[in-house]
């Protein structure tokens, strides 16, 4: 598993074995898409398994930051579990619904998250995130989607849901608030996780269980998802795709409870961890 420790714009790459965090920085400046093109995942693995790595000394008590650094996009699918569609009376699409973040949202999987000024409809997202290793241009198989895949991350896609559906329908303004994407705590190795669309999702706000899923309830699969992206954009090394989310939304609720200031998120993706926001005041 891959990681970025430290404070924040000074995170020092790592990869992760046994409970024991190692410095790539032998090896690379940092994870962003420069590293995953140049197939930096194998190398560090390979570096890794002959003993030439450094133990990072101290990285357990370190801040943890995104596991992949300066996106070049973040392209989100919506509506894409058949229970959240159904949750928020919404049909379920016959292609992806496809929408952008501004990739400046996406921050540690522990940082604090902000509601924005004047927001009162501030909602929470777990979602699979895809990380894309190489570039992905006119796929045409789910073969071609799979070697473009670096590897997974838990996403918390949060959403303003005024600004999102409210005014004027432009879900991007919703969606790219400052803080409005913590990802992580790894980069899991697309080959380490057998199969994406059997993985069990959580989120808790203030210890309640809120969204209890599996991404096997995807409308979409994730290989799917790369391969129709790939036909209106290029997707790139470093690139973050985050692929929906299940029922359990504030949004869903029949008298919706949406985050304030002092609220905890605590999210789960089977075999990529855990992460925890604090929500905070803009």
């Amino acid at each position: 598993m891959f990681a970025r420790l430290g404070p924040q714009g000074a995170e020092i790459p790592v990869i992760q074995h046994d409970g024991v965090s190692y410095d790539l920085r032998g090896l690379t400046a940092d994870l962003d898409g420069d590293f995953l093109a140049a197939g930096g995942l194998a190398r560090s693995r390979s570096a890794l398994a002959a003993g030439e790595l450094p133990v990072l000394e101290g990285a357990e008590t370190m801040r943890v930051g995104a596991p992949v650094s300066r996106p070049s996009k973040v392209v989100c699918i919506g509506l894409n579990y058949r229970d959240h569609a159904a949750e928020t009376g919404a049909t379920i699409p016959a292609e992806p619904v496809v929408f952008m973040k501004d990739p400046w949202t996406v921050i540690g999987p522990n940082d604090e998250v902000l509601v924005p000024r004047r927001s009162v409809k501030t909602d929470w997202e777990v979602e699979l995130a895809v990380i894309i290793g190489s570039t992905a241009r006119y796929l045409d198989s789910d073969e071609e989607a799979l070697a473009c895949i670096a590897g997974y991350a838990i996403s918390n896609d949060v959403s303003e849901r005024e600004f999102q559906l409210e005014r004027s329908g432009q879900w991007d303004k919703g969606k790219s608030c400052e803080t409005f994407n913590p990802l992580g705590p790894v980069l899991v190795p697309a080959d380490l996780v057998p199969d994406p669309q059997n993985l069990a999702l959580r989120l808790s706000v203030n210890g309640v269980s809120r969204q209890n899923g599996t991404t096997a309830d995807m409308v979409f699969s994730v290989l799917h998802v790369i391969r129709y992206l790939s036909q209106f954009m290029v997707l790139r090394p470093g690139d973050i795709v985050n692929t929906g989310t299940p029922a359990g939304v504030a949004l869903g609720m029949k008298e919706p409870v949406y985050l304030v200031a002092g609220d905890v998120m605590e999210l789960e993706i089977e075999g990529l961890g855990m992460s925890r926001q604090q929500v905070g005041q803009a």
